[in-house]
């Protein structure tokens, strides 16, 4: 039969005091430990763990150089300072604060001065090491805070020190790192070495995944023939990336202007917010070819329509080649002058009728706007002609009918002319009796008083 149980407050239980005052604690028995030894008892409440186990605690403890952890073992665990966390030259209090639940990594159960020896920064590491080596088979993100610069690149503490190159920090790379200290980012995990304790991440590869879908988007909305407004992120020789929002087309050197461009930047410049028409879309290899002269009036159909065949119109020589001469008669617009049509007579080369730079009056023999060719005729603007209409006006208006033929001489009468040598006086006669044989009926004007 069990013994009767002991009242808490009795004698038996409490123990007693002598005559002094003094405390005599009764000796604990083996009946008080249920039959169990002491030993047996204390023993219970002791863990027990080797090197290399994973630990619990709270911290009790922190000083500048360590901290200890309550594991529940005959002594107090410590954690130095460097084994805190895999950030560097950070206090103690930084990382943990009293009463914090902490696990930790068995070190060495005793040292040299008899002291359990554990750390935080190991427990974290195996634990991440399982939870990032799970991420990389499912190829799934990391996400931390960029907490150290480095050569090359950035730390980002995932549990680990991982490192971000400076080339896949974004889809373009960055001169500068310093801003991104602090900053929680998400990254891919490109590789992942545990023997060299080596993690590589790339933020870029996570950009450009998390763009995909939204490119996708953008591209089967983008229609062929639609206007949109983007921004000039960069000139090279064969045209300029324009960004649309999001994503960049490109505008081909032969689609910058009308005019022939020598080089992109001749046109644009990085920077420049411009109107252009998309050409085409390729969803596959999510390539944009875009136009800025489709957004421009073509001068060849102004041209086009502002002259017909017959028509003369002023030009200028550019360029002689053996069958003939090119003659300009507008902005970007160019002609030709067939040898056949240089004079009535025959000619042999073009610079036996005309020089480049010489400017004279062609007639319009052809206009192909399909084939952006025109055909001029030097030999038939001889003959006279209806002038084209931008011509007349800068030529004299009166000189032409209502048809635009030419009609005759100048009216100088109305003409302010003092001569200022001898020459120009008797050309100012000469003018002026042509004038009054050419106008019989105009009223003389009265001869200066001598």
């Amino acid at each position: 039969m069990s013994a009767e149980p002991i009242a808490p407050w009795s004698e038996e239980a409490m123990g007693t005091f002598d005559d002094e005052g003094h405390y005599l604690p009764r000796k604990i028995t083996e009946d008080d430990m249920g039959g169990s030894s002491l030993e047996d008892a204390m023993a219970g409440t002791i863990i027990e763990f080797d090197d290399g186990d994973l630990v619990e605690g709270s911290v009790v403890k922190i000083d500048r150089d360590e901290v200890l952890l309550d594991i529940g073992f005959k002594s107090e665990g410590v954690i130095p300072a460097r084994e805190l966390s895999i950030r560097n030259d950070v206090h103690p209090e930084e990382i943990v604060s009293l009463g914090d639940h902490v696990e930790a990594l068995v070190l060495q159960k005793e040292d040299k001065e008899g002291r359990l020896v554990l750390s935080k920064k190991r427990a974290q590491y195996e634990r991440a090491w399982a939870t990032i080596e799970r991420l990389k088979e499912a190829d799934e993100i990391v996400k931390g805070p960029v907490i150290e610069v480095v050569k090359g690149g950035l730390i980002v503490d995932i549990g680990l020190r991982g490192f971000l190159p400076a080339s896949l920090v974004e889809l373009r790379r960055v001169r500068e790192l310093q801003p991104y200290v602090g900053r929680t980012i998400e990254a891919k995990i490109i590789e992942l070495d545990r023997n060299r304790n080596n993690v590589v991440l790339s933020r870029r590869a996570w950009l450009e995944e998390a763009q995909k879908e939204q490119r996708g988007d953008f591209l089967t909305n983008l229609k062929p023939g639609e206007r949109r407004r983007g921004v000039v992120s960069s000139v090279v020789n064969f045209g300029a990336f324009v960004d649309l929002g999001g994503m960049d087309g490109l505008v081909h050197v032969s689609e910058l202007s009308w005019k022939h461009v020598d080089h992109p930047s001749s046109v644009v410049q990085v920077g420049d917010e411009i109107e252009v028409e998309v050409l085409d879309v390729d969803l596959d290899k999510e390539r944009i070819s875009l136009s800025l002269k489709a957004t421009q009036a073509d001068p060849w159909q102004e041209f086009a329509d502002g002259h017909q065949v017959g028509q003369l119109v002023y030009g200028r020589i550019t360029k002689l080649v053996p069958f003939g001469a090119f003659v300009q008669v507008g902005d970007g617009i160019e002609g030709l002058v067939h040898i056949s049509e240089m004079a009535a007579h025959h000619v042999d080369l073009p610079e036996q009728v005309v020089q480049p730079g010489e400017e004279l009056w062609v007639k319009i023999i052809e206009i192909d706007l399909q084939r952006r060719r025109i055909s001029l005729s030097i030999k038939q603007a001889a003959e006279g002609g209806e002038v084209s209409e931008e011509y007349r006006e800068a030529f004299g208006a009166h000189a032409y009918d209502a048809e635009g033929n030419y009609i005759g001489t100048y009216d100088y009468t109305d003409v302010e002319f003092t001569p200022e040598t001898e020459a120009q006086a008797a050309w100012a006669d000469y003018a002026a009796e042509r004038s009054a044989s050419d106008h019989p009926d105009a009223p003389a004007e009265e001869a200066p008083a001598e």
